[in-house]
């Protein structure tokens, strides 16, 4: 039976995805914002909320190695396989404000998490743990991004004066609508998916970091997959590439900052080394993104080798 409703939150994903992205494009237009504010933040927190469900409860439920595991396992995801995945299918353009700066501040909450998970090297503490004090700073980093994003999107409309369709009313419940359909599709999709998945993964004998790590990592980053393929088949490049970086600064902020906020969590030592490879990920996007402002199809297997990689890694 788990393998029927697994299929069956496949079908759910993909049907999803192609109505949000259609949707919240339609959106960005009638705000008069770029598209890649809107992949940023609604389809980025959208898609991004099978990973603050999961991580959350399994934060409350005490179990940090599958909460972080999930994290840092959906974050390589994004930035390898949904990117490499997408720039096989269809060359992505890059912006040169992602590439200067919000790529960056990926980096930086990367690093931030990395030096927050570090107790036993740099202060010599028995322990690793992110404190309630750690989930606070997490929070307060998210606020300065959330800033930015609304600053942007401010500029943004004040400089284009060119006359726009700026909607109905029947034209916003209509593609609001759609966009909250689409939504709901992915994340119970999203979540038909991990459950089963899960309930199949340990039928056969995997750990529960491992299953964090692999398999409800990838059945969580599902919704970032089917919905930026959806957008660069439907030439919405900027929404693709938005909701990747959106959606792993949103896991890393957001999702581990209000899971330590509900209770301190106390990694692994070996999950260090996980997120140094995710810092690597991070770097390796930055770098192949600046080859002419686009992931072409070279670059895009390069990081999915990058992610074939990761999960050797993990496995061995």
């Amino acid at each position: 039976m788990a393998y029927i409703w697994l299929s069956a939150g496949f079908i759910l994903l993909i049907a999803g995805a192609n109505y949000f992205v259609d949707g919240s494009s339609k959106i960005a237009a009638f705000l008069r914002v770029p598209p890649i504010l809107i992949g940023l933040t609604i389809v980025a927190f959208g898609t991004g909320s099978p990973e603050a469900m999961v991580s959350i409860m399994a934060a409350i439920e005490g179990n940090a190695g599958m909460s972080l595991g999930n994290v840092i396992g959906s974050n390589v995801f994004n930035t390898t396989l949904v990117i490499g995945v997408t720039a096989i299918i269809m060359a992505i353009r890059v912006e040169s404000e992602t590439i200067r700066k919000e790529i960056p501040f990926t980096l930086l909450a990367t690093t931030a998490l990395l030096v927050m998970i570090s107790d036993r090297t740099l202060q010599g503490h028995d322990v690793n743990v992110i404190t309630r004090g750690d989930g606070i700073l997490l929070l307060l980093l998210f606020s300065i991004f959330m800033y930015y994003i609304f600053e942007a999107a401010k500029n943004s409309r004040e400089a284009n004066t060119v006359e726009q369709e700026t909607g109905t009313k029947a034209s916003w419940m209509k593609y609001t609508l759609i966009s909250v359909v689409g939504l709901a599709a992915i994340i119970f999709g999203g979540q038909l998916v991990v459950t089963n998945s899960t309930t199949i993964a340990l039928e056969l004998g995997m750990t529960q970091t491992m299953v964090g790590l692999t398999i409800v990592a990838l059945g969580t980053s599902l919704p970032e997959l089917v919905t930026s393929v959806a957008a660069a088949l439907k030439k919405q490049n900027e929404i693709a590439v938005g909701n990747v970086v959106g959606s792993n600064i949103f896991n890393l902020l957001f999702v581990v900052g209000v899971s330590s906020m509900i209770t301190p969590m106390e990694p692994e030592a070996k999950i260090g080394t996980d997120v140094w490879m995710l810092i690597f990920l991070t770097l390796l996007l930055l770098i192949v993104s600046r080859t002419q402002y686009k992931v072409g199809r070279i670059e895009g297997i390069l990081l999915v080798i990058g992610y074939a990689a990761f999960m050797v890694y993990v496995i061995m």
